[in-house]
């Protein structure tokens, strides 16, 4: 038995920290994985990233780290309900309990194949060729089948799965959420396609020039705080932001010539997730109070500055100007009032990352709903496609043209990374709901933007959610920063809002 000390409290953390330099290395194999590797590589990148992801795992399985963190968890240390060493041995004692669940070879497996199996969507996408990545997606479901069983869940066998990104949220409870939103958008959806006035957005379609694209939106995510001697800007064939280390945080982007929009809200989506991960302690990074909470309050500061933040006309007053300027064949000759318009068109689409405010969510009812067939073995893999489509048809009218711009469009499933779809739209209700309360408390954002003042709002989001790291659970969080419950009115208040005056509905 050992001895619940600080002594020992300093042992787990420092056991912690160099656990969580591996797993910086295993990022930094991931993030040239999917910017800069050759696709020859991939057999020998799956061999180096299932060494490093057993090599993690027995280090957090370890038999006597395991004993030491339960001792921690069972003494005085442990007691009360803010203080970092107690909430650091209670997310340790949470996190260690779910890996000691866990056998290594699943482990291994799972590592493997999301190496292997990315690598087989890269490919599947740019031939549009779904049955190149099918057998692939058969295995990861089965894989992760096998994750779900080994960890338990209190309802259903998706509750394990989504517990890694939004720990202790249910299945059946965001089920609620998005049937919810959906029936409150059919109406305003259905509002504004009705609408006479509709935007021109054959502008967003003129040529666009790449290199100014990335200084232009370089420019704009550094005025909103994302700090470039911290971090960078690639391309890579679907956007992400990963951590390398205290002060190493990579975004990444796609971009077209001939549309605007995917690359500079990308570039702004990807630097809120990079101005969290900034904002998070340093000198905690590796430990729970300098990671984050969950991946809907990381989606709430991506879809924030990208959204509530980035198309807004408030931030346009600000950087059209400059727009004009660094595309003048494109913007010279065109109105805020007509561009302000054309990237906030509402319409039924087919690529979630390019989907608009209103609309979006229903992207996400698609990609939840199927996950959960697939994983309970509902929907056979090889049906996925036409189900996908027959979703498209159901809840947004249309139908894909190929599977590269429908069941192929995104990383996620390749990438392992089933569970996390429905994080998107919880990010959306706490964006909105944080945005409220910020623009309240700080005297009117729109104003601010309108000045190209965006620093008061990142540093609000610093103070206020950011440097909490994992003190408080997603739920306690938002109640501790709005002083309510998690609700979709402020959403709802925000769209109808915006698009009322836009639509004239």
């Amino acid at each position: 038995m050992f001895q619940s000390s600080p002594a020992l409290f300093d042992e787990v953390c420092q056991h912690v920290r160099q656990s969580s330099l591996l797993t910086s290395v295993s990022a930094v194999l991931e993030w040239d994985e999917r910017t800069k590797m050759p696709a020859a590589e991939a057999e020998y990148r799956a061999d180096q990233t299932t060494l490093l992801s057993g090599m993690i795992h027995q280090r957090w399985t370890d038999e006597a780290f395991v004993a030491k963190v339960s001792e921690l968890a069972a003494g005085p240390l442990a007691e009360g309900a803010d203080s970092e060493t107690a909430v650091t041995i209670r997310r340790l004692k949470r996190l260690v309990d779910k890996k000691t669940k866990l056998p290594r070879s699943l482990v291994e497996e799972l590592a493997r194949t999301a190496v292997l199996g990315q690598s087989a969507w890269e490919q599947a996408r740019r031939e549009n060729n779904f049955a190149h990545f099918r057998p692939w997606l058969a295995k990861t479901f089965e894989l992760k089948r096998q994750q779900a069983e080994a960890l338990g869940y209190k309802q259903s066998t998706y509750d394990a799965l989504l517990d890694d990104y939004e720990p202790e949220e249910l299945t059946a409870n965001v089920g609620r959420v998005l049937t919810d939103l959906r029936e409150q958008l059919v109406g305003l959806v259905a509002a504004i396609r009705a609408s006479s006035r509709q935007p021109d957005t054959s502008l967003l379609s003129r040529n666009y020039p790449i290199d100014v694209q990335e200084s232009f939106g370089k420019e704009a995510a550094a005025a909103c705080g994302f700090d470039f001697a911290r971090g960078r800007l690639d391309v890579t064939v679907h956007p992400f932001c990963t951590t390398l280390g205290p002060h190493d945080c990579r975004i990444t982007t796609r971009y077209d010539e001939h549309f605007f929009n995917a690359a500079f809200f990308g570039i702004l989506h990807e630097s809120g997730h990079g101005i969290y991960e900034q904002g998070l302690p340093p000198d905690r990074f590796g430990m729970p109070l300098g990671e984050a909470i969950s991946l809907g309050i990381h989606e709430s500061q991506s879809r924030m500055w990208e959204n509530l933040v980035g198309r807004s006309r408030a931030f346009w007053q600000h950087f059209y100007p400059t727009a004009q300027k660094r595309f003048p064949a494109a913007l010279g000759s065109t109105s805020l009032d007509a561009f302000y318009f054309a990237i906030n068109d509402v319409r039924p689409s087919l690529i979630r990352v390019e989907a608009d405010e209103a609309t979006y969510n229903l992207h996400i009812l698609i990609r939840f709903e199927m996950e959960q067939a697939l994983l309970n073995g509902d929907l056979p893999v090889a049906d996925a496609p036409a189900a996908w489509n027959d979703k498209y048809r159901q809840y947004l009218g249309i139908v894909p043209r190929c599977d590269a711009d429908g069941i192929l469009q995104d990383v996620h499933w390749g990438a392992g990374l089933v569970g996390y779809f429905p994080t998107y739209s919880l990010g959306n209700l706490y964006a909105a709901q944080f945005f409220a309360t910020a623009d309240e408390e700080l005297g009117g954002l729109h104003a601010q933007f309108a000045r190209g003042e965006f620093l008061p709002l990142r540093n609000w989001l610093r103070e206020k959610i950011h440097c909490h790291g994992q003190r408080y659970s997603a739920a306690e969080l938002v109640k501790r920063v709005t002083g309510r419950e998690l609700s979709s009115a402020p959403l709802l208040a925000h769209l109808r809002a915006k698009y009322g005056e836009l639509y004239g509905i």
